[in-house]
């Protein structure tokens, strides 16, 4: 019986070092995929309008055309511009999302850990009392049956 107690404390304590580990590895694992998906459909807008550029400037065939490619290139590079400082923006906020959620995870760890280690002072108490008592009873029937 007591190894049985021995057995599921030591598969509770293996349960409760392996959790925060694993939370950590699917918080890791998410914002890898969120910034992933984010980063891949960046640069699916980059390429488009790369591309697209590239086919307006084979469709130059005469001075005012290149005069339009070149006013809507300076528009493009402007709006450019605002779409990178906003994947920017978006990248960051999804870095400090994924920090907020390892804090938040690591201060629950924390708490746990303490906690269980308060309940196993406590237990080891409670069972030196137990071992204590359980002596003193002994040794009082021991006394008992000698007189």
């Amino acid at each position: 019986m007591q190894q049985d107690q021995m057995f599921n404390a030591f598969a509770d304590q293996a349960k409760s070092f392996f959790e925060p580990m694993r939370k950590l590895n699917g918080l890791m694992l998410d914002n890898m995929e969120k910034m992933t998906q984010y980063q891949l459909e960046a640069m699916k807008r980059y390429t488009q309008l790369g591309t697209e550029r590239m086919r307006a400037a084979s469709e130059i065939k005469d001075a005012d055309d290149m005069r339009d490619f070149t006013t809507r290139q300076a528009e493009l590079m402007n709006e450019l511009s605002k779409q990178m400082i906003e994947d920017a923006r978006a990248m960051t906020e999804l870095s400090m999302a994924f920090k907020s959620q390892v804090e938040t995870t690591f201060n629950e760890v924390s708490e746990k850990a303490v906690d269980q280690a308060n309940q196993t002072v406590e237990k080891a108490a409670q069972t030196a009392k137990e071992s204590t008592a359980s002596a003193k009873s002994t040794s009082q029937s021991s006394s008992r049956k000698s007189s």
